[in-house]
């Protein structure tokens, strides 16, 4: 108990006692500033382990009101976008000496509100932030934005400027891109499986596609458009209304993935041949959609891109001492069209 005792009390003064270098440098390192070279960094780390030092990160935090900590809500990490978002976002504040506390919402709003406080209560030093596709007020973030936070918004965005930061794709031109693709392949009766209009994502890819119908002067069917939540089930059922009567589209452009990889799969079901009956355009290139059979016409969102958008951003507003918060456009990620064996 007694060598417990000790190895608990141990101090930045006794690691710097043990190196022969000055408590400012030890700090500096355990901190990982940029200007403390490597080498020293690691002497430091291996001897603050040798004597059992635990770092107080509450007191620090008082200290220099920072805690070296950024809260990250997102609707659900087992989704290969966001996963992807999170890991480069994460190893990206790393390399600054900040953690990420990760939380989901379950695109629940009543989750994301508790979310939102709990983070604010804990201090982070900013919140970033992928909205639920229902969340249309947003004064929960107020609190934050009041504070002096940094709030960053990325992909599910507000649609009204609240004074925060906002990372997005082009989500306008995906829609459209996808859709003149199925146009130019020859497809002329064109179905549209999207999310609910609740979202700026399916407000902006449903505008893209509606854009490149008329454009092309492609008679759209507003019975041929769903707006509902994206999961395979729902997808499902649409192709069944889709596919009962007489006159059936040869085009479908899906605004996620999954939705495009359940309608192959009915497609198929039904003695449909993809591309030659039927021609379908998925969103976010998930990896599923490479490796299937037919492989899937998809729209790239480019995922690291906005993660390493976000720290770049998030990193240069918290250098400010003062977290001075600055109102700028949106800052847009390009999409790129992947054009596969399902058109």
């Amino acid at each position: 108990m007694a060598n417990e005792k000790k190895v608990q009390q141990n101090t930045i003064l006794d690691i710097a006692e043990a190196l022969k270098l000055s408590p400012a440098t030890i700090s500096r390192a355990l901190n990982n500033h940029p200007h403390v070279k490597e080498k020293t960094k690691s002497d430091v780390l291996k001897m603050a382990a040798q004597l059992g030092y635990r770092r107080n990160n509450m007191a620090s935090g008082l200290r220099s009101n920072k805690t070296y900590t950024v809260g990250l809500i997102v609707p659900r990490i087992s989704m290969f976008f966001h996963a992807e978002v999170i890991t480069t976002i994460q190893n990206g504040l790393h390399k600054y000496g900040y953690n990420l506390i990760i939380c989901q919402s379950n695109d629940s709003v009543t989750m994301e509100k508790e979310l939102t406080e709990i983070l604010f209560s804990s201090r982070v030093d900013a919140l970033i932030a992928a909205c639920t596709l229902f969340t249309t007020d947003f004064s929960h973030f107020d609190k934050l934005l009041e504070n002096g936070t940094p709030v960053y918004f990325y992909d599910r965005v507000p649609l009204h400027d609240l004074g925060a930061t906002i990372i997005k794709g082009d989500d306008f031109r995906g829609g459209y891109m996808a859709t003149s693709h199925l146009i130019e392949t020859g497809c002329r009766k064109i179905a549209h499986i999207s999310g609910p209009l609740t979202s700026n994502l399916y407000q902006n890819r449903s505008s893209g596609f509606i854009k490149a119908m008329e454009q092309h002067q492609i008679p759209v069917n507003e019975d041929w458009i769903f707006h509902q939540e994206l999961t395979q089930n729902n997808a499902r059922e649409a192709m069944r209304k889709l596919f009962e009567g007489d006159i059936v589209p040869d085009g479908i452009f899906t605004d996620n993935d999954s939705s495009a990889i359940a309608a192959l799969e009915y497609a198929k079901e039904i003695g449909l041949n993809v591309p030659v009956d039927l021609k379908i355009v998925g969103y976010s290139n998930d990896p599923r959609t490479s490796i299937i059979n037919p492989s899937i016409t998809t729209v790239e969102q480019f995922p690291a891109d906005f993660g390493k958008k976000i720290v770049e951003v998030l990193i240069d507003s918290l250098k400010n001492p003062n977290h001075e918060i600055t109102k700028t456009a949106p800052i847009i990620i390009p999409i790129q069209l992947i054009r596969r064996m399902s058109t």
